[in-house]
């Protein structure tokens, strides 16, 4: 079995990119759930790479026809299931940030009618003359 240049270059990219979401998971960026999508993501791209006509094998199985094929819609349904969650992620963080505005604005407007009141507290003992 003769390794290709490509071959070599994802496996190197897969080892790499496990090794990053290894880290990330221990820093606590990444919760186990998306550990685990993407050490399954790059164990596939491994596999692969290692045995290119596995994906023939693949898609005669799932009647796609050819193994490009199937890695392309394989590749195509993971982008789109990262896009679906990349996209709830974004609402949300949005829902959480209006929510945190929402409460600093009800914060400082508390702060300053308290402003207010000591600052009339303060002018009425200043001149109790007015009385």
């Amino acid at each position: 079995m003769i390794i290709e240049l490509y071959q070599i270059i994802a496996i190197i990219l897969g080892i790499i990119a496990i090794t990053l979401s290894i880290l990330r998971f221990r820093d606590g960026k990444m919760s186990l759930g998306m550990l685990l999508v993407w050490f399954l993501i790059w164990i596939i791209v491994i596999f692969i790479s290692l045995f290119p006509n596995s994906t023939n094998y693949l898609a005669i199985v799932t009647g796609i026809g050819r193994g490009l094929d199937f890695a392309l819609i394989l590749g195509l349904l993971l982008s789109f299931y990262l896009i679906f969650k990349m996209y709830n992620k974004i609402e949300n963080i949005e829902e959480e940030l209006t929510d945190l505005v929402r409460e600093l604005a009800l914060q400082r407007r508390n702060m300053g009618m308290e402003e207010d009141d000591e600052v009339k507290s303060k002018s009425e003992n200043e001149n109790p003359a007015d009385d």
